[in-house]
């Protein structure tokens, strides 16, 4: 019996420390200088921004933002409105139309707008918490190339002190189930 009870508190002690670190874990930032920026879809306001700060700061000579080939906002398609937004940026930013819904065909995507490029090395700029799962992807799929990742911060969204606010829960649990996934499934299929 004390034998059982000392296992279940090592074993409670280990899940807690595990659940502490979780966010710490999700959150990768790490660039470095590359040929090119991308920009990840799913996320309008901070990914893009921390790009564009990348960009001015001389990691890469160029962006590439991933933008929903298929997507509608309020009936404005979104390679409209990003086409208006690279128009007014000033700096050599340019549209890579994606059709994939999952970070996996993304990256497949991306290399289809990368071909005949001369690019080798790719500093991928996501939200903080997808940075680890992004990486692991773009490294998968992109065997040939060198890739480095740059994190968005928003603590609208997400904080390594996950517990701290609701949202931050719902990501860190969301992430950690794609996370497992995609190390369990998706990168043998």
């Amino acid at each position: 019996m004390r034998t059982l009870r000392i296992f279940l508190i090592a074993v409670l002690t280990a899940v807690l420390l595990l659940s502490l670190t979780s966010g710490s874990y999700l959150v990768v930032n790490d660039p470095q200088k590359a040929d090119v920026i991308v920009v990840l879809a799913g996320e309008t306001n901070w990914r893009p921004a921390r790009g564009l700060q990348l960009l001015s700061h001389g990691y890469a000579p160029r962006m590439l933002l991933d933008v929903p080939a298929a997507g509608i906002i309020y009936d404005q398609s979104m390679l409209n409105i990003a086409k208006e937004y690279v128009l007014h940026q000033g700096q050599a930013v340019s549209i890579c139309p994606i059709a994939g819904l999952s970070t996996k065909t993304e990256a497949q995507d991306v290399v289809g707008c990368l071909r005949n490029s001369g690019v080798h090395r790719i500093l991928v700029v996501t939200s903080d918490y997808h940075t680890r799962r992004a990486r692991s992807v773009f490294q998968r799929e992109l065997r040939g190339y060198d890739i480095s990742i740059a994190a968005a911060f928003d603590s609208e969204t997400f904080g390594i002190p996950w517990w701290h606010h609701r949202q931050w829960a719902k990501i860190n649990l969301d992430e950690w189930l794609r996370l497992v996934w995609w190390q369990a499934i998706d990168r043998w299929r």
